[in-house]
C-alpha cells in the first residue's frame, strides 16, 4: 500500500508542477530553443487550448489524467506530435544502458577498493584510497562529466563531443556499429561510475572489516590459507549482503545522475529528453517522463528489499514474528 500511496503522490505532484511553470505550451510550440517567438495568433492558440483540454478546470484536466494513466495512456506530446510511451521507449533504453553500466563499473571496482583498504586498514594504501575516493565522492556528476569532457573529448579529442552514436554512418558489422555506441558512451559512463564509486568503497570497506574481525577468519589466517583466497572467497563472501543490496538502490538514484550527465554530453537518454520537454512546456511529456522514472526507483527499491530478505532469511522472520 505505501508504494501505491507514494505513486498517487508522485502523480498528483507530476500533474501540478509543470502547470506552475511560468508561460503557455503553445508559445514555443513553433519557436527555437530559448525563444518565446511565436507565429500563432491568439485565435489559434485558443483553438490548440480546446484540442488538447488545457482550457478546462484543472480538476477536470486532473481527473482525464488519471482516467488515461489507469488506461495506460500516458497522453500526447503537444511538441513531437507522438504518443508520449512511444518517445519514452525509443529513449529508455540509452539510459537504462548508462545506469546499468555505471552501477556495474561502480560495484566492480568499490568492492575489490574497499577489501583491498579493508586488508590494508590504518596503512598508507588504506589512507591513500580513503582520500582520493571520499575526494571524489564529492563533486557531482555532472561537474565531473564537464572536466571529462572538456580534457577528453574537447582537448584531447579521444571522445566524442556529444550523443550516443554516430550519424549517417555506414557500418560494416554489428561489431563495429558496437563499438561506436560504448566510444560515445564510454565519458557519460565514467562520470556517473566516478560519482557512486566512493558510497560503494565504504560501503565495501566498512562490510569488510566488520567481516574481517570475525573469528573463522582469524582461523582462516591460522591455517596459513593464501591471502587471495581469505579476502575474497571467505571474507567478501560474507560481506556481500549490503554491497547486493546497496547495488539494486544505486538504480534507482543513479537515474538522477544520469538525467545530468545526459545533459553535459547530449546524450539522447530520458535526461536529455525532460530539458527539451521541459524547455517547450510539453506537459504531458514531463508528467510522462517523470512518472517512469519514479516507477524505475520504486521498483529498484522493491527489488532491494526482496533481494536482502532472501539473502537474509532472519529479516523475514523476525517482521514476520513482530508483524503477529
Amino acid at each position: 500500500m505505501e508504494y501505491l500511496f507514494t505513486i498517487w503522490v508522485v502523480v498528483t505532484l507530476n500533474f501540478l508542477l509543470p502547470r506552475a511553470m511560468p508561460g503557455d505550451p503553445f508559445l514555443y510550440l513553433s519557436a527555437e530553443e530559448g525563444q518565446e517567438v511565436t507565429g500563432f495568433s491568439e485565435e489559434q492558440r485558443q483553438y490548440y487550448l480546446e484540442y488538447y483540454g488545457l482550457d478546462r478546470p484543472v480538476a477536470g484536466q486532473y481527473l482525464s489524467y488519471l482516467s488515461d494513466l489507469l488506461r495506460g495512456n500516458l497522453g500526447y506530446s503537444l511538441y513531437y506530435n507522438e504518443p508520449v510511451s512511444t518517445i519514452i521507449l525509443r529513449r529508455l533504453p540509452w539510459t537504462t544502458f548508462l545506469v546499468i553500466a555505471a552501477v556495474l563499473l561502480s560495484t566492480v571496482f568499490g568492492t575489490i577498493l574497499g577489501s583491498i583498504s579493508a586488508w590494508y586498514r590504518e596503512k598508507w594504501p588504506d589512507k591513500f584510497l580513503f582520500f582520493c575516493l571520499i575526494l571524489l565522492s564529492e563533486v557531482p556528476a555532472f561537474l565531473l562529466g564537464l572536466v571529462l569532457l572538456f580534457t577528453f573529448a574537447a582537448g584531447l579529442g579521444l571522445f566524442p563531443l556529444s550523443g550516443a552514436i554516430t550519424h549517417f554512418a555506414n557500418y560494416s558489422s554489428w561489431w563495429e556499429k558496437l563499438l561506436d555506441i560504448l566510444h560515445h558512451a564510454f565519458l557519460p559512463v565514467m562520470a556517473l561510475t566516478i560519482a557512486r564509486l566512493g558510497g560503494m568503497y565504504l560501503l565495501s570497506r566498512n562490510s569488510m572489516t566488520t567481516v574481517l574481525e570475525k573469528d573463522y577468519l582469524r582461523t582462516a589466517w591460522a591455517k596459513g590459507l593464501p591471502q587471495k583466497r581469505i579476502i575474497f572467497r571467505h571474507a567478501l563472501r560474507n560481506a556481500m549482503l549490503p554491497i547486493v543490496t546497496r547495488v539494486f538502490l544505486s538504480l534507482g538514484s543513479l537515474v538522477g545522475g544520469a538525467i545530468l550527465v545526459e545533459n553535459v554530453f547530449a546524450y539522447p537518454g530520458l535526461g536529455h529528453l525532460m530539458r527539451e520537454a521541459v524547455m517547450v512546456h510539453d506537459y504531458p511529456l514531463v508528467q510522462g517522463i517523470f512518472l517512469v522514472v519514479t516507477i524505475c526507483v520504486l521498483l529498484a527499491n522493491f527489488l532491494a528489499d526482496l533481494v536482502y530478505r532472501k539473502l537474509d532469511p532472519r529479516i523475514g522472520d523476525y517482521s514476520g514474528i513482530h508483524g503477529g
